[in-house]
């Protein structure tokens, strides 16, 4: 496979690994919402990394949309996990 084809596929398969990664905060969101509070500190440092991801991705020149995409999930949950834990 060409590397100007790999990448982009590589770009995408990444940012599927990464949304799953975030999406795994549902149990904990759930857990805290059923009275059985989590530690907000992982989440928001989640929440903070997504948003500094996503305003790098969307601030580039060449707007990166891969990293945007799976970094605003980062953002999201961690925001709905740090917010839920306290």
């Amino acid at each position: 496979m060409k590397s100007n084809k790999f990448i982009p596929i590589l770009g995408w398969i990444a940012s599927v690994a990464s949304i799953l990664m975030y999406v795994s905060y549902i149990p904990q969101i759930i857990n805290n919402l059923h009275g059985l509070k989590g530690n907000p500190i992982q989440p928001t440092a989640a929440l903070l990394n997504g948003l500094l991801w996503v305003i790098y991705a969307l601030c580039k020149e060449e707007r990166d949309i891969p990293i945007a995409v799976c970094n605003a999930a980062g953002f999201i949950f961690g925001l709905i996990a740090a917010l839920t834990a306290l």
